[in-house]
């Protein structure tokens, strides 16, 4: 077995969007991140995007807010990000993942929906989320460094 990389003290945000109460896949995400070292605020399902900023106002060294969406929905819950953006309650990346629309085709157009309200990542596969947060945290310890 492979030792896990540090990431002990490591925080995120994780939730499920506020119309969706699909609780398995939280829970499976929230397991995931702790057994690799990662302190999870879980704010669980049906979960208000002004509650997420509330939790990030909590925690601000969280590394990221994490949403999950299975029913569709995405844009629709988050249409109150640019505000809580501009207001300076969600400076931390919001990565958001799921079924990001209704229906089983998805488009580019329905990506671009989600980016453009300040959506930074979309992640189509759950794999994709640890190698991600990498890759913000290193980015985060360069621009610290390099001021």
């Amino acid at each position: 077995m492979n030792p896990l990389p540090a990431r002990s003290g490591r925080l995120v945000i994780l939730g499920v969007a506020e119309s969706d109460s699909h609780a398995v896949a939280n829970h499976l995400i929230a397991m995931h991140l702790r057994e690799h070292g990662f302190t999870v605020v879980n704010l669980g399902v049906c979960t208000p995007l002004a509650d997420f900023a509330d939790a990030h106002q909590r925690h601000p060294g969280a590394e990221a807010v994490l949403i999950g969406s299975l029913n569709g929905h995405a844009h629709q819950d988050l249409r109150a990000l640019p505000e809580l953006r501009a207001a300076g309650r969600l400076r931390c990346p919001v990565i958001v993942g799921g079924n990001l629309s209704v229906g089983s085709r998805k488009s580019e157009a329905d990506r671009r929906r989600l980016l453009d309200l300040g959506v930074d990542h979309l992640l189509p596969d759950a794999d994709a989320l640890l190698p991600l947060l990498d890759t913000l945290h290193a980015a985060k310890v360069a621009e610290l460094q390099h001021g």
